[in-house]
């Protein structure tokens, strides 16, 4: 779905938490060099799960693909 649909990750807000990390079973995510989570396998991502935007304290995720 990474054409369509994929989380992106607002690092200005991100808290470092990992909870999306920790949340997610597509293997999507990974704790990047930097410290924050990163985006490795957007294909796994499933359309419109949405799961890991929910769990975000900060509401640091938003989705390529997402109408608003």
């Amino acid at each position: 779905m990474a054409k369509n649909w994929y989380p992106i990750i607002d690092k200005e807000k991100c808290i470092q938490c990992y909870q999306c990390v920790n949340f997610c079973t597509h293997d999507v995510y990974e704790i990047g060099q930097d410290g924050y989570p990163n985006v490795k396998n957007p294909d796994n991502c499933v359309e419109f799960c949405r799961g890991c935007q929910k769990i975000c304290p900060n509401e640091a995720i938003k989705y390529f693909g997402e109408e608003r």
